[in-house]
């Protein structure tokens, strides 16, 4: 009944840059905490950056100063701007979001829902 859908990965050169949005869609009440996650390959998911709810955000350490995560609440929409981006940078990135939605029969419900991830690839 509520959905996550990721978009923006692809191809990029060492030192480039990708923008990631991520769009909660369906019958939402309201969007709490948001973030980005990646999995590499033979790695498990760690969390890379997160849009909390009264406005604040937090990176893994990796990414500080080269990551920037945002939200559009009108739009229900979470951004990652990834700059200057590494090798180690390369995975599959997913979005990840607390959501309070309409159930079918009308009560409100929350769930935690993920994406179907995008895959990011630094490469020269």
């Amino acid at each position: 009944q509520v959905q996550l859908m990721e978009s923006g990965g692809g191809l990029v050169q060492p030192g480039g840059s990708l923008r990631l949005s991520c769009v909660a869609s369906g019958r939402i009440f309201r969007v709490n905490d948001m973030g980005w996650y990646r999995q590499a390959p033979g790695k498990q998911r760690e969390l890379v950056a997160t849009a909390l709810t009264g406005g604040s955000t937090m990176y893994e350490d990796s990414v500080k100063g080269r990551f920037t995560i945002s939200r559009d609440n009108a739009k229900n929409t979470v951004y990652l701007q990834m700059n200057s981006l590494k090798h180690d940078d390369t995975a599959v990135y997913y979005c990840n979001a607390d959501l309070i939605y309409y159930s079918r029969s009308g009560d409100i419900r929350r769930t935690t829902n993920w994406g179907q991830g995008t895959q990011v690839t630094v490469s020269s």
